[in-house]
């Protein structure tokens, strides 16, 4: 079992305030975030990218393990998530993570990579954590 961290400070108002992120790698060092950030796509950071880069790095990681498990070894896989904030009735949710899927991995075919990558999708941590739909598009390169 193991156990990190991360941390955000933050001051004044939701609008003209400003936070700082940090992570206990220092990956991440009182990097910026706010309002502007998060919702009016300016520089900076905000926790949707963090937990889509997470989500990512978490998915691809337990698809190498599964491929391992299968006797087979990704050459190259990169992962994207887009993490969905929207509006709803209470506030604000993360209604949906879409992941999508490139990879090289010599001796899978098509119908291969789609049951692991579904096992991955469904059994990596973060996705257990997430309370939203999760789709997945996975395709492998030639």
């Amino acid at each position: 079992m193991t156990t990190t961290h991360g941390s955000a400070k933050w001051q004044g108002g939701i609008k003209d305030g400003k936070g700082a992120i940090s992570t206990k790698s220092g990956a991440l060092s009182d990097y910026p975030y706010g309002f502007a950030s998060r919702f009016e796509g300016k520089p900076g950071s905000n926790p949707e990218e963090l937990i889509g880069a997470a989500h990512a790095a978490c998915f691809t990681m337990a698809l190498s393990l599964i491929l391992g498990e299968a006797k087979l070894t990704a050459e190259h896989m990169e992962t994207k998530a887009d993490v969905t904030l929207e509006k709803v009735a209470d506030g604000f949710a993360i209604t949906a993570v879409h992941l999508t899927l490139l990879a090289k991995i010599p001796g899978a075919d098509n119908a291969t990579l789609q049951e692991l990558a579904g096992k991955a999708k469904a059994g990596c941590p973060v996705s257990k954590l997430l309370n939203t739909r999760i789709t997945l598009e996975a395709s492998l390169q030639g």
